[in-house]
């Protein structure tokens, strides 16, 4: 990891102290030889030697003092918190010449960039690709989902949805620790006498943690939309994505980022999971979810008797291409830091994109005769996922090889297996997210390497890397069908909930017509 030097004028001040005593020290020892050998009077001497030692005395005195200062210096050279708060009561925090004159600064810069990115991935990244995938009377309504979700979501994140997820540590939810933002956002310290923000680990600022987490809570319910696109009421949409953020996404949240039941570790459940970026939190809870919506809702009118095509492979090509360079943000940006790790997921990354977008394309075109923009697109994001639980943990060979499999395994569900079960899954949300999720999961256990990010303490940890030891393949396991569970069942009962209050279809001239003018009275495209 990158290591800022920052002088410490307080510490160089005290070692040019200590040199300076010394020196003192040195100079009252060749006094004092000095004056015995010139005085003959004995009471001189002794007077002279009485006079030594005091001023001995009161050298070391000083030299033990600027020991203890020295050592209290080299305890706090990384200004996590604000010294003047050792003593109060007040919580932690930075002041502003600590933050800007110390690595934070930078670590800080890039979570905020990574913060944009992952927002871009949303709008217009998501926004575009859906859009373009739904037929023309209904892209308007897939763009306001993403749109409204941007700000329904940062609302309720910003309320309660931070401290749920991350409040406390372990256990089954978070708690209230920073419900209304409190703990997160600066306050005034009287014992400093100026502002001061709190720290997450002392290298980036709460509020950008808090910010950076809550991308990834806006767009998970967003891809879920992707299921039931063209046949789903707005105002359903919305209740829906309330109480799954609310009891779905934040408690799945706690359990594998915070300590939780699902955390890597000896607490954990079969030993935990590791999960870099989302594999389980984002995108296995996000397609099962889609995969249950798209079954409790039904099929579009004229699903299998009627084509139904896209209507701008533009957009979708646009949209997959936000995505990929969004998705630096999504992962890079997990390591919460800026530093050799960061490289290394920001690689992966594009390594399992690339092969996922390749390996899609070949075999579509094997299979069809011919390779297609949207299979290219769909095969990019298609490896973006699978990389996503392992961008920390894997090198960028078995990258290549992840996204090969994506490629490969996500077209044939979206392909095969939907035709096969017959649900209709409107824009493949289980078909790539699910499916890619879930692969990705596993396979983080068959590469996950010690070389990348050390977490067993120099332990060897992938199934490979290991010669062939299971542990953590079945920790991810274990955390795949928790996962599916989890947020199946929810979903499940969250739905047929609301389809008793308030009902989940639209009309069904209302989906002939199209969502656009039935839902949001406007029209996507208006032609003179």
């Amino acid at each position: 990891m990158t290591v800022f030097f920052v002088p410490n004028v307080s510490l160089s001040f005290a070692i040019s102290r200590k040199i300076a005593i010394v020196f003192c020290l040195a100079a009252l020892v060749m006094s004092s030889s000095i004056v015995q050998a010139q005085d003959d009077s004995a009471a001189n001497e002794a007077a002279a030697q009485a006079e030594v030692q005091d001023d001995l005395a009161t050298a070391k005195a000083e030299m033990t003092e600027v020991e203890s200062e020295e050592a209290v210096t080299a305890e706090s050279s990384e200004p996590a918190v604000s010294s003047e708060l050792a003593v109060s009561s007040e919580p932690a925090g930075m002041t502003d010449a600590e933050f800007s004159n110390g690595p934070a600064a930078a670590h800080n810069a890039w979570m905020l960039t990574s913060c944009a990115l992952v927002l871009f991935m949303t709008a217009p990244g998501l926004a575009m690709f859906y859009g373009g995938l739904v037929r023309r009377k209904n892209v308007l309504s897939v763009m306001m989902q993403c749109i409204f979700l941007m700000g329904l979501m940062t609302v309720i994140w910003a309320i309660y949805g931070y401290s749920w997820a991350f409040g406390g540590s372990g256990g089954w939810i978070g708690n209230g620790e920073y419900l209304f933002m409190n703990g997160v956002q600066r306050f005034w310290s009287e014992a400093a006498g100026e502002p001061l923000t709190p720290m997450y680990d002392g290298t980036i600022a709460l509020m950008t943690h808090a910010l950076f987490q809550g991308m990834f809570f806006i767009i998970t319910p967003a891809l879920i939309c992707g299921a039931f696109a063209e046949r789903m009421k707005f105002s359903s949409m919305v209740v829906f994505s309330v109480l799954w953020g609310t009891f779905i996404y934040c408690p799945l949240c706690h359990w594998v980022w915070d300590g939780g039941p699902l955390a890597y570790g000896e607490d954990g459940i079969a030993g935990g999971a590791l999960d870099f970026a989302g594999g389980t939190v984002v995108h296995i809870s996000s397609g099962i979810s889609a995969l249950v919506a798209s079954i409790l809702i039904g099929p579009r009118m004229g699903f299998l008797k009627e084509p139904i095509q896209p209507h701008n492979l533009t957009y979708t090509a646009l949209g997959a291409a936000m995505l990929w360079v969004g998705w630096f943000g999504f992962n890079a940006g997990s390591e919460l830091l800026s530093d050799g790790l960061t490289s290394s997921a920001f690689a992966v990354t594009h390594f399992s994109a690339a092969a996922g977008a390749v390996a899609w394309a070949i075999t579509e075109w094997s299979a069809l005769g011919k390779p297609t923009v949207l299979g290219a697109s769909s095969g990019a994001v298609a490896g973006l996922v699978c990389i996503t639980p392992a961008a920390g943990f894997v090198q960028p060979m078995p990258a290549i090889i992840m996204g090969l499999a994506a490629g490969i395994c996500c077209y044939i569900a979206c392909s095969k297996l939907k035709m096969w079960l017959k649900y209709d899954d409107a824009l493949d949300a289980f078909g790539v997210h699910g499916v890619g999720g879930i692969l990705g999961a596993v396979l983080t256990g068959v590469f996950a390497s010690r070389a990348c990010w050390d977490v067993a303490g120099g332990e060897k940890i992938g199934l490979i890397e290991s010669g062939g030891d299971t542990s953590l393949v079945i920790g991810q396991i274990v955390a795949v069908l928790v996962t599916l569970a989890f947020a199946g069942i929810g979903s499940f009962i969250l739905l047929k909930l609301i389809d008793a209050v308030m009902g989940l279809r639209v009309l069904p001239e209302h989906e002939q017509r199209g969502l656009d003018i039935t839902d949001h009275g406007e029209e996507g495209y208006t032609l003179a």
